[in-house]
């Protein structure tokens, strides 16, 4: 499999720098070396990656600060790729992208990260309780479960047989008390002997094997409304959720991480500003798990590359990230994944390709940005494991385009690989109406795969859905004639429009991040609501064209119930939600009798 990032093979072969542009160094003497090839660079260890090979010529990119390095000094080779560490002790842990433990550096060396330090992801001393799940002469194949260790107290982390491990139990450690790299599991195969810990090794840049990909019927549900009810995204589907400054792109992220129904959660901060990555580094420990009423933390890991730090080492966060995200994935679990920004990350494979002197391709980019793109995007998805399970990795990527200029390559490469589209809208953003996704330029490839989901919650899910759509549009083009001319001038059918788009969206679009009661909406209040604003504009439709005026309409206390059922109804609250809609039925109904 190879050593992990910066662990060094007995007796390795050593080059020397010939020259040094930012990250990137040229190094000869590297005949031995391969592509994508860990190395350690300078005297203070430096961890690097062979890019490309000319003759026993390495160009390398080094993943730290390159200060103070210089022609002659050596580069020691690892003979292996850049691999992550994988096993009990993730959750809850707040790593760079190199899967170093910025806690237990901080407790080492201080709160700024020093070129050249290392400590170990996994805490080899601590003791882990191991539950044996096989017994001796049973045959295991890879991705098989052997073990199980309790990581938090609700999640079981599993023990799997590592790829390319197969054979007969011949030993399996009795349950009890033991260390990370211990050996619980021998195996004896074709392929010799197999020795099994808690711990695996697996390259960043290599996705994790699977049986089959399967169709996903099911939403990830988030909580956020205008996401589930009108954009949903399917459990290991992959959305883009492009925004410029301002528009609410990483609160969104924070809420996605929160509430969605995922069972672990995987939060990248790529090239972030240091005050964001900051804010969400004090936040996360503090919020409450609405599952289990215990910290969020416990079932989420956070990977954090700021803007300060070295800029390839933003390239490699994002596998960092989706690979561990993998990892719980072939254990049965789901999986969500925030990576905020890939555009930070794009920008990185951008000065790394410059520096190279590649040709560049649109916007400076390198020609290769919408393959490293799919290669992110396709590890998304709902499987069956190796083990048999279902596990699914969800992906929501924020985008930054400069200006807000959707064209960019970024977003239109995204575009290409994501079913999913949640524009952040600016205008919104300035109008306090958050989350700010616009409903006219956003889409959703899963409705039609998740109506199903939907409609066990209310048959009628997909036509009232439709009809809101239609809506929102219809409003939309009469705006533009009220600018020229004011509202006062159009008909009470056309007014009616304005006010019935309007209710649904401060009422049911617009939700507070800060609202105890607002902050996530259940799945059946959502369609309660939902229904409440479609009957309303049906029935008033209607009643205005027996003649009702419009104002009329408008006075119905309802209007305001309906507006407020957002922060005043709480979820579990079915009957109040209930007797919401017996009032809009009896109000409605007075109407529709005195104009029948």
């Amino acid at each position: 499999m190879g050593p992990l990032a910066g662990q060094v093979t007995s007796a390795p072969d050593t080059g020397r720098i010939v020259r040094v542009s930012g990250p990137i160094v040229d190094a000869e003497g590297m005949a031995s070396a391969q592509a994508y090839e860990v190395v350690r660079v300078g005297p203070r260890g430096l961890v690097g990656e062979v890019l490309k090979l000319t003759a026993d010529v390495a160009t390398i990119q080094v993943y730290e600060n390159t200060a103070g390095l210089k022609v002659g000094d050596a580069v020691a080779c690892t003979g292996g790729p850049l691999c992550v560490i994988l096993g009990p002790g993730l959750l809850g842990g707040i790593f760079d992208g190199l899967q170093r433990p910025l806690s237990v550096l901080a407790g080492q060396i201080g709160p700024f990260l020093e070129p050249g330090a290392a400590a170990e992801a996994v805490d080899g001393s601590r003791k882990w309780g191991f539950t044996a799940r096989v017994g001796v002469g049973q045959e295991l194949g890879p991705g098989a479960v052997f073990g199980s260790v309790q990581e938090t107290p609700h999640i079981e982390h599993r023990l799997l047989v590592p790829v390319g491990a197969s054979g007969k139990v011949v030993r399996v450690a009795a349950d009890g008390e033991y260390r990370a790299a211990d050996v619980l599991c021998v195996l004896e195969g074709p392929a010799g002997r197999s020795e099994l810990s808690m711990m695996q090794r697996w390259p960043v840049r290599r996705s994790r094997p699977f049986r089959r990909r399967k169709a996903s019927s099911q939403v990830l549900v988030t909580g956020q409304r205008v996401i589930d009810t009108f954009f949903p995204v399917a459990r290991g589907g992959a959305a883009a959720v492009p925004g410029d400054f301002g528009t609410g792109k990483t609160i969104l992220q924070h809420q996605l991480a929160k509430w969605s129904d995922a069972d672990i959660v995987v939060y990248v901060g790529c090239g972030e500003r240091g005050n964001e990555m900051t804010d969400v580094l004090r936040t996360f420990p503090k919020l409450q798990d609405p599952r289990t009423g215990r910290s969020l933390m416990e079932r989420t890991v956070l990977i954090a590359n700021t803007s300060n730090m070295p800029v390839a080492a933003r390239e490699v966060s994002i596998y960092t990230g989706i690979t561990i995200a993998e990892y719980y994935r072939d254990m049965g679990y789901a999986v969500g994944l925030m990576a905020d920004s890939t555009s930070r990350w794009a920008e990185a494979l951008r000065e790394a390709s410059s520096r190279l002197e590649e040709m560049p391709a649109e916007e400076g980019f390198p020609a290769y940005l919408g393959a490293r793109l799919a290669e992110f995007y396709e590890r998304a998805g709902l499987v069956e494991t190796l083990c048999g399970s279902d596990g699914s990795v969800t992906v929501a990527g924020a985008i930054s385009p400069p200006g807000g200029d959707f064209s960019e390559p970024v977003t239109q490469h995204t575009t290409r690989f994501t079913r999913c589209f949640w524009a952040l809208d600016p205008e919104l953003a300035h109008a306090r109406h958050y989350p700010a996704i616009s409903w006219l330029d956003s889409y959703s490839g899963y409705v039609d795969d998740v109506a199903g989901w939907w409609e066990q919650f209310n048959p009628d899910w997909h036509a009232q859905r439709e009809e809101m759509m239609q809506l929102l549009s219809e409003e939309d083009r009469l705006q533009q004639i009220v600018r020229l001319v004011g509202p006062d001038v159009l008909p009470d059918a056309q007014r009616l429009v304005l006010l019935a788009a309007d209710m649904f969206k401060t009422g049911f679009l617009q939700q507070s991040a800060v609202d105890e009661v607002d902050t996530y909406c259940a799945p059946r209040k959502q369609v309660l609501l939902l229904g409440g604003f479609v009957t309303f504009y049906r029935r008033a439709r209607q009643v205005i064209a027996r003649g009702a005026p419009f104002a009329r309409v408008r006075e119905l206390s309802i209007v305001r119930e309906l507006q407020r059922a957002k922060s005043s109804i709480r979820n579990e609250d079915q009957d109040g939600s209930l007797a919401l809609l017996s009032r809009l039925d009896d109000q409605l109904g007075e109407l529709e009798r005195e104009y029948a």
